[in-house]
């Protein structure tokens, strides 16, 4: 079973409301309230997409960053002028800019990833209090999340002098109680939230061939232990996140340390796929304060930037060709593989229907099958790259597109419609 406590006491503690139907109603940070893109049961949503009707649009610069939720607010960023990063805070309900915060922070990435643009990419977390963006040349700036003020910034290859990423700062942060969780500087890092000072630092990699890597940290309970799972450029880690002690650690095969997408985890295992290589689970064993790793079984699928989801004994991936493959978790079965979507996904999941963004502007609604391939429906909703994370709340849909952000709404008819 997988737990988090350390975050829901977070929420609590930061006015945020968490719990029942409450749970629905924010979405504030990577891959949603506990991290794994799950959406709480209420309010229930339709099984089509007809009723879907766009609230309002904001024009932005480009940016792959995925927007946030939190109480009456949506949090967003930017890339302008190919030299400013903007984050900019939005009414909710309306749209309007309640405020906006700037830097100089661009940076051009390698010839070979220009296709996908040199744009801010991570996403911002926020306990309510304070939000945490992560700048493309390795920074980490802390705003106060009513005014937008500046609390404090710092910048890892200036305090720890590492590499500036040839990617940027890719992983998205982690907000956990008093302390704030990052995959920077060459290394992971425990951040005091307040302040900024480090906490402790492990993991260091010394900076490898590109730099920091793109997996964001995950919180987990594994055998009883509270931990974050880390995915670096070229191994998966067990992090106690009081001390920062590794508590096990196991080499993740990749194509030029491209271990990207977050992994989940399922009966104290992991399940991770990686660029050109192949889709990995892995057991994690405990015996009193020792751990091992052992590999459960791998197949050949190739995952690439898309993030699993899990329902029920089944993964569910979107693989580097651009379909969507069915795992079954207890042997590494591929159940099916479906017809090619675009080159990347992000997903939500509401018990067994899972709605996905594609890339190419689609939103798609299917059922999680383990025995065939089930789609419910799709729409275009937008004629722009789709690249940032869908985000979730209350029913609420929040699409991130190349230029701009939208509010999708099911009509008031619709959303008492599930089947």
């Amino acid at each position: 079973m997988i737990t988090i406590p350390t975050l829901a006491g977070m929420l609590l503690a930061s006015g945020i409301a968490w719990g029942g139907k409450a749970q629905t109603t924010v979405w504030p940070q990577w891959r949603g309230p506990t991290r794994d893109a799950k959406v709480s049961a209420t309010p229930a949503w339709p099984r089509n997409l007809n009723g879907l009707e766009r609230s309002w649009h904001v024009k932005l610069g480009p940016g792959y960053s995925g927007p946030i939720v939190v109480n009456d607010r949506v949090f967003v960023t930017e890339t302008k002028d190919r030299k400013w990063e903007i984050v900019r805070a939005l009414d909710r309900k309306s749209g309007r800019e309640l405020w906006q915060s700037k830097w100089e922070g661009a940076m051009s990435v390698p010839f070979f990833a220009k296709a996908n643009g040199d744009w801010i990419r991570a996403t911002p977390a926020c306990d309510g209090d304070s939000l945490f963006v992560a700048g493309m040349r390795d920074v980490l700036v802390c705003l106060d999340a009513q005014s937008g003020t500046k609390r404090w910034r710092v910048d890892f290859v200036e305090r720890y002098g590492s590499s500036l990423p040839a990617f940027g700062f890719v992983s998205s942060p982690l907000v956990m109680g008093d302390h704030v969780f990052v995959q920077a500087g060459a290394s992971f890092i425990k951040l005091d939230k307040k302040t900024g000072k480090t906490v402790w630092r492990t993991l260091d990699d010394g900076g490898g061939m590109y730099g920091s890597a793109f997996s964001s940290p995950y919180p987990t309970t594994i055998h009883g232990k509270s931990q974050i799972l880390v995915q670096g450029r070229e191994k998966l880690s067990g992090v106690d996140p009081e001390s920062g002690d590794v508590l096990w650690s196991q080499a993740v095969p990749s194509f030029r340390g491209m271990n990207i997408l977050t992994p989940t985890v399922h009966n104290n295992g992991i399940f991770t796929s990686t660029h050109r290589n192949k889709t990995f689970f892995y057991q994690i064993q405990r015996d009193g304060n020792e751990y091992s790793v052992q590999e459960t079984w791998r197949n050949k699928a190739q995952g690439y930037m898309s993030s699993p989801v899990i329902i029920g004994d089944y993964a569910y991936l979107h693989l580097g060709n651009g379909r969507l493959a069915c795992f079954d978790l207890r042997t590494g079965e591929q159940q099916w593989r479906s017809k090619s979507f675009g080159k990347y996904w992000s997903m939500a999941v509401q018990d067994d229907v899972i709605l996905a963004l594609d890339e190419r502007g689609d939103l798609i609604l299917i059922r999680a099958n383990p025995q065939k391939f089930e789609l419910l429906d799709s729409k275009q909703i937008s004629d722009q790259d789709t690249w940032g994370h869908i985000a979730v709340a209350a029913g609420e849909i929040f699409i991130r597109e190349l230029h701009g952000i939208s509010k999708f709404v099911w009509s008031a008819a619709q959303k008492h419609k599930p089947e």
